[in-house]
């Protein structure tokens, strides 16, 4: 395992078409398809950075801000912001994106905690972070302030 790994070196961005299977009766998306993208996404910026099988250990506050229309695209956007011994904090943000119309706007955030786990499933320890350019440094400073004021 290195001794540290960048901040982008994990980052991970998803999309998702929003077709029917993931909508409720209004056409919008369904609250756990999105949670369940936000997940996926979380993970493999969890594993990127650590090298490592990661699992989820909790997941902060979730507030639903806007609705993915039917159709639209759903991009989900996660990198790692935070570390503990074995721990990995990540930030998720997701947007809707309407391709036709040109338009995007933020629909849902939060943050999640992840566990680094070793060949026989037991917790390990996970790589320093570093932040190598004043934006990724800008970008960690951002989560751990909007983490520390939704707390």
């Amino acid at each position: 395992m290195p001794e540290s790994a960048r901040l982008m070196d994990s980052y991970t961005e998803m999309t998702e078409m929003l077709l029917p299977n993931d909508t409720n009766n209004l056409g919008r998306a369904l609250g756990g398809a999105v949670l369940h993208w936000m997940d996926i996404c979380a993970a493999i910026a969890s594993m990127r950075f650590s090298g490592r099988q990661c699992v989820t250990a909790s997941m902060d506050h979730v507030d639903f801000i806007a609705p993915i229309e039917m159709g639209e695209v759903a991009v989900v956007e996660a990198y790692v912001f935070d570390v503990g011994s074995s721990s990995i904090d990540v930030k998720v943000d997701v947007h809707a994106e309407d391709p036709r119309e040109g338009t995007e706007r933020k629909t849902t955030t939060s943050f999640f905690t992840f566990v680094a786990l070793d060949d026989d499933g037991k917790p390990t320890q996970v790589p320093r972070l570093d932040c190598d350019s004043d934006a990724e440094q800008q970008l960690r400073d951002s989560a751990l302030e909007e983490r520390q004021n939704q707390r």
